[in-house]
């Protein structure tokens, strides 16, 4: 089998290229939806080509389109395997701190770069390759679903899932949106933390103050909001909302501290956050980022007090915390900060509960096997400190599915950053634990 897989990969090149090359980002705002129509009809003609039938184009309701369709397997009752990934992109950021054109893929140093390398493109042309190496030899009845707004965090694939239970019923659910603890290291999956984002706007004064004339008794909106942040973490980097438990420890794997660091490329000096572990603190606790702050640029700011300033919030939300309860402390907590007698609103934005999957079933031990073999070694059981919302949808809509994480993506490979990349062994090597997985996954 991994001969077969390595004779695919100057093809799976080919499709990565075709592929990362559409700029499928999701946002009319930012690039046309055309685009996204192209990325859809390309995954719909591939998918053709290994095998499927009845793929079309089906519309959300928050306007993407999602692929669906089927490869039924000689019996009939053989256990059915959904396929999921999303040809939807972030957009590139900064183009100017790429060191390659975001939408061209281009390899440098055993890596090949461009948006959507790995997340997810990176896992469309890990499924086509797998199916290609098992050509007919496949004992399952499959069902494909590639959505195209992931990335956006609009819900149209969770809509969908709930308008059309029957269409998407399956035994065994791979969501291929996450990947390995490191290069060569297989893992799944089996914890996502939600989150809960919030807007805070502070209202100080009706408008522009000289800082000379009024500096001083006036009270500066920036200031009190840069105070009210300031109480959401301790002075050893701990998140603390009132109300939120912040001391929940992980049992699974851990997170090496010094791998954590070097994979996120902290400065010289600079300290991880929190008493916990790097598991702990990424895996099984609460955190807290601040997204962005609306306040004047230091170039073009005039000496004048701030009437009014705001901050996006975004809250992970660790398993066995409710995202409801979550914001709802999140919110109290930035009221009851406020300052100076200030005014402050909270307007709350996306909300999604986090994720635990059952993983003692045989679709979990069958890609376990499937894993040891492609790789050489023990799969590994992660947490995911992202949200993927869709996850908790399957596992409601569908209580008797085992919902699987697996996928290209590792630490390397900077997804929503600049400079993302995937590395095309573990393409090869996901694509050769996924086949054996199809051949060898029984009820």
């Amino acid at each position: 089998m991994r001969e077969r897989i390595d004779s695919l990969m100057g093809r799976a090149r080919i499709d990565l290229g075709e592929l990362v090359a559409i700029p499928s980002v999701a946002d009319p705002r930012q690039y046309p939806p055309e685009e996204c129509l192209r990325a859809a009809n390309w995954v719909v003609d591939r998918f053709a080509e290994a095998g499927f039938t009845g793929l079309g184009l089906h519309e959300t309701s928050d306007g993407s389109r999602a692929v669906f369709g089927v490869r039924p397997a000689a019996d009939p009752n053989a256990p059915t395997v959904l396929l999921y990934a999303h040809y939807d992109v972030q957009p590139p950021l900064d183009e100017a701190a790429w060191h390659t054109p975001p939408f061209e893929l281009t390899e440098s140093g055993g890596r090949w770069y461009g948006r959507g390398a790995a997340d997810c493109k990176g896992n469309i042309v890990m499924h086509l390759t797998a199916l290609r190496a098992l050509g007919d030899d496949i004992g399952v009845n499959l069902k494909l679903i590639v959505e195209g707004s992931e990335e956006q965090g609009t819900g149209g694939l969770e809509d969908f899932v709930v308008r059309n239970p029957e269409l998407l019923r399956a035994d065994a659910i791979l969501v291929c949106d996450t990947g390995n603890a490191a290069v060569g290291v297989p893992a799944a999956t089996v914890t996502l933390r939600g989150l809960a984002n919030v807007v805070v706007s502070v209202e100080a004064l009706a408008g522009e103050l000289h800082s000379g004339m009024f500096g001083g008794p006036a009270p500066d909106a920036l200031a009190a909001l840069v105070h009210i942040l300031a109480t959401l973490r301790d002075a050893d980097g701990n998140t603390t909302v009132t109300g939120l438990d912040n001391g929940q420890t992980w049992s699974g794997a851990p997170y090496p501290a010094e791998q954590f660091r070097s994979d996120a490329r902290l400065v010289e000096g600079a300290s991880l956050l929190g008493d916990g572990t790097v598991s702990d603190m990424v895996w099984a606790r609460p955190a807290v980022t601040v997204l962005g702050i609306d306040c004047p640029p230091v170039v073009g700011s005039a000496a004048a007090i701030q009437p009014h300033a705001r901050a996006r919030l975004n809250l992970r939300v660790p398993p066995g915390t409710d995202a409801v309860k979550a914001q709802d402390a999140l919110v109290a907590h930035l009221q009851a900060a406020a300052p100076w007698g200030v005014r402050v609103t909270v307007e709350r934005e996306a909300l999604g509960q986090p994720f635990e999957a059952r993983s003692g079933g045989p679709a979990y031990r069958a890609l376990a096997a499937a894993m040891r073999e492609a790789y050489g070694r023990e799969m590994a059981y992660l947490g995911q400190g992202g949200s993927i919302p869709l996850c908790n949808v399957f596992a409601e809509t569908y209580p008797e599915a085992e919902v699987v994480l697996m996928g290209v993506e590792e630490p390397l490979a900077l997804i929503h950053a600049p400079n993302e990349s995937v590395d095309p062994g573990e393409i090869a090597r996901l694509a050769h634990a996924e086949a054996l997985f199809l051949s060898g996954y029984r009820k």
